[in-house]
């Protein structure tokens, strides 16, 4: 399989790998005596286990040009990931369904075009591929699971994945 289609990242598209967290189109109330918008739970932590511990971190992905070429999807099975970028660029979001055998279905991978105003929250389970900043190195602001319990499948991938730009 090649030349994966490049789609808009949009709530109603993502849903079954997760949530899309942005501001736009989002219901929100004031607070602060009204001088800020607070958009409430726009993703939903998840968490299996005992005692699981919730961190933020800052991850920086390396950037990439086009096409860009897929070898490998992870899954956290016992936890959410969620990503918000703080750098200002562009950034892909590849997903794909469960398949059989533990693995990921690549007949139903998809790409998602993410604005700089949008994040995900990747739902336990969700296959994905790691970070995919456009152009140049991006920081994420990253909410997940670090208690050190294991929550990282990676799955190689045969033959290696193109995205290439649409014009």
């Amino acid at each position: 399989m090649s030349g994966i289609r490049i789609e808009p990242l949009t709530r109603e598209a993502f849903s079954p790998f997760g949530e899309v967290i942005e501001a736009e189109g989002s219901s929100w109330y004031p607070i602060n005596a009204g001088t800020t918008e607070r958009y409430h739970r726009l993703a939903t932590v998840e968490s299996a286990g005992a005692d699981p511990v919730i961190g933020i971190s800052i991850f920086r992905g390396d950037g990439f040009q086009f096409p860009v070429h897929l070898s490998v999807l992870e899954r956290h099975p016992v936890g959410s990931q969620a990503f918000f970028p703080v750098s200002g660029n562009d950034y892909l979001v590849v997903v794909a369904e469960g398949g059989q055998g533990d693995k990921p279905d690549l007949a139903t991978i998809r790409a998602f075009l993410a604005k700089p105003t949008q994040g995900v929250n990747y739902r336990s389970g969700t296959w994905h591929h790691p970070l995919l900043c456009l152009e140049r190195e991006g920081d994420f602001l990253v909410v997940d699971r670090v208690d050190g319990a294991p929550n990282c499948d990676e799955v190689p991938l045969e033959k290696p994945l193109v995205i290439e730009k649409e014009e």
